[in-house]
């Protein structure tokens, strides 16, 4: 399917590694131009160099989003470069694991910022541009939500927020076209999961646990997939989806655990 990206420019934040990369890779791949926008820049250039080796185009800027000043820096030099912007995925985040009873105020404050703050930062400082060019944006969000993890209070509060602020903006978007989706992350396969997986002591036991109570083909869901509906939806083709918490996860969150 031709998704008539080709020359749009599209911010992704945490877009070198994990679902970023994916969802870099896939815009890439459509004709667009993902800005990568992380705070390690050899990550980000070796995103860049990998997609330039594939044909396409990248760019990319060093930011430390949990710093606040720092996305309107990104937006401001993405525009100089670019002169416009054509949509805004905010994906970076880390589970940081700051529960409740072994939480502190300094470090629950500091995981909103790493969060949720520079998603609201981020899409403040692009809107004027999204205006002008009617684009979209996406917000990556986390099960973590809806179905509590526990020891993740920080994080689950962080994405609490993203839900509620996808909708929240695409009902004070609606006079200038702008749509905004979210997609929801339950289990997938990325590099810090990975590493998450080996500090138990027998991994392939644990990761067998958790891929048996995923419903469809008892698997993780691939940082691919879940850019391919990242993807579609910053589309022409998705024109009248708006406001939507989209969940790309083999039915982890929805389906009865009995199956």
């Amino acid at each position: 399917m031709n998704l008539e990206l080709e020359g749009k420019i599209i911010l992704v934040t945490g877009g070198a590694k994990g679902i970023g990369a994916g969802i870099s890779r896939t815009l890439a791949a459509e004709g667009a131009l993902p800005v990568i926008i992380g705070r390690n820049e050899k990550d980000n250039l070796a995103m860049v160099q990998e997609i330039t080796k594939s044909g396409g185009y990248a760019d990319q800027i060093v930011a430390e989003l949990s710093s606040p000043e720092a996305s309107k820096i990104a937006v401001e030099t993405a525009l100089a470069r670019h002169r416009r912007l054509d949509g805004l995925v905010n994906n970076a985040g880390v589970n940081d694991g700051v529960g409740l009873e072994k939480g502190d105020y300094e470090r629950f404050m500091l995981s909103l910022h790493r969060n949720v703050v520079h998603y609201y930062l981020m899409a403040h400082y692009a809107l004027p541009a999204l205006k002008e060019s009617k684009g979209a944006i996406v917000n990556i969000g986390s099960k973590t939500a809806e179905t509590g993890q526990g020891g993740t209070s920080a994080y689950a509060a962080a994405n609490g927020a993203r839900n509620a602020l996808t909708r929240e903006w695409a009902v004070e978007l609606l006079p200038y076209g702008i749509r905004v989706n979210a997609l929801i992350v339950a289990e997938a396969w990325t590099p810090l999961y990975q590493d998450w997986i080996k500090t138990f002591p027998n991994p392939e036991e644990k990761l067998k646990k958790i891929t048996a109570n995923i419903p469809l083909e008892n698997r993780m869901t691939t940082p691919e997939e879940i850019a391919n509906m990242v993807v579609f939806l910053l589309s022409a083709k998705s024109s009248h989806t708006t406001g939507q918490l989209i969940h790309v996860d083999g039915g982890y969150v929805h389906l009865d655990r009995a199956l």
